[in-house]
């Protein structure tokens, strides 16, 4: 995999990667910036949902869960001192659905935790992550 970013001006950038779709990044105006973008530890943690959600879903989707909403938050707490670094991150799944089999949503979730979830698999060697079910019945 390749990535790059552009430079635009300031402290905006324009990333891009193979797949060729774009995605902004800045920073707040105290630091130069115009706020026009994601922080790039913003897209971190937006990677670690994706990855992990995509897992998810597509095993609850295999299991015949009937999964009507899903979300995967990711709150990623980090070190006051530079380089500003995660230090603890937690995980929660938020599926909402019909008859949902708690049992099926906990193997999901192992099984994107323990071998398919590779953002995942990176992040648990730097910094402990906490992982939190909820589910909603509809």
């Amino acid at each position: 995999m390749d990535a790059k970013v552009i430079w635009q001006e300031k402290m905006s950038f324009e990333g891009t990667a193979d797949s060729g779709f774009k995605v902004p990044l800045g920073t707040v105006a105290e630091l130069g910036g115009n706020d026009d973008g994601f922080r790039p530890l913003e897209l971190l943690a937006i990677g670690l949902a994706g990855c992990t959600a995509m897992d998810v879903i597509s095993i609850l989707t295999k299991k015949k869960q009937d999964v009507k909403k899903f979300e995967v938050r990711v709150h990623a707490d980090r070190s006051e001192e530079h380089p500003k670094v995660f230090t603890h991150l937690t995980i929660e799944y938020v599926v909402s659905g019909k008859d949902l089999d708690r049992a099926a949503v906990e193997r999901a979730v192992e099984l994107s935790e323990t071998k398919y979830c590779s953002a995942q698999a990176m992040f648990k060697k730097v910094a402990p992550i906490d992982l939190v079910i909820t589910l909603n019945e509809l």
